[in-house]
């Protein structure tokens, strides 16, 4: 009996302190997809650094792989002019659609690595969905809109 006990409340301690997560939505974000759009107020006047690797439109035409029964994935900056860049990461979609992401270097452990980004994920189809990150340029908050488009 005591053993039932035990593995009851442990079972409902995980699954209290498991993140929530959207598993429709994170299926939907499974395969290869490519980022054809960076837009962002003042984007002709202001540069932006996106996650702290290289200039917001670097990131078009980049591509990013999906893989939502584990949460990881790959990307890769290929744009001319631009640092040519790979990298692997995690991610989640919660219920309220935040996605958060994490880049992980080779080796690393997701639960290792403290810094991460939170962004908004609008406009979810098969073949299109949007990433939203709001930043801060020139004093005021100003949302930068990562349109990624499904690559078959």
């Amino acid at each position: 009996m005591k053993k039932i006990a035990f593995i009851l409340i442990a079972t409902i301690a995980f699954i209290g302190c498991s993140p929530k997560v959207d598993t429709k939505s994170q299926v939907g974000l499974k395969g290869n997809w490519q980022i054809s759009n960076v837009d962002y107020a003042g984007s002709n006047m202001f540069n932006i650094k996106s996650f702290q690797i290289a200039d917001a439109k670097c990131f078009e035409g980049s591509t990013w792989k999906f893989v939502s029964n584990n949460n990881s994935g790959t990307m890769a900056l290929t744009k001319a002019g631009c640092p040519s860049v790979e990298g692997n990461f995690k991610w989640t979609i919660t219920p309220n659609q935040e996605f958060t992401l994490k880049f992980v270097g080779e080796g690393d452990k997701a639960k290792h690595v403290t810094a991460g980004f939170r962004l908004q994920v609008r406009n979810q189809n098969e073949n299109y969905f949007q990433l939203v990150d709001n930043v801060n340029i020139g004093g005021k908050q100003t949302e930068v809109v990562y349109t990624f488009n499904k690559v078959n």
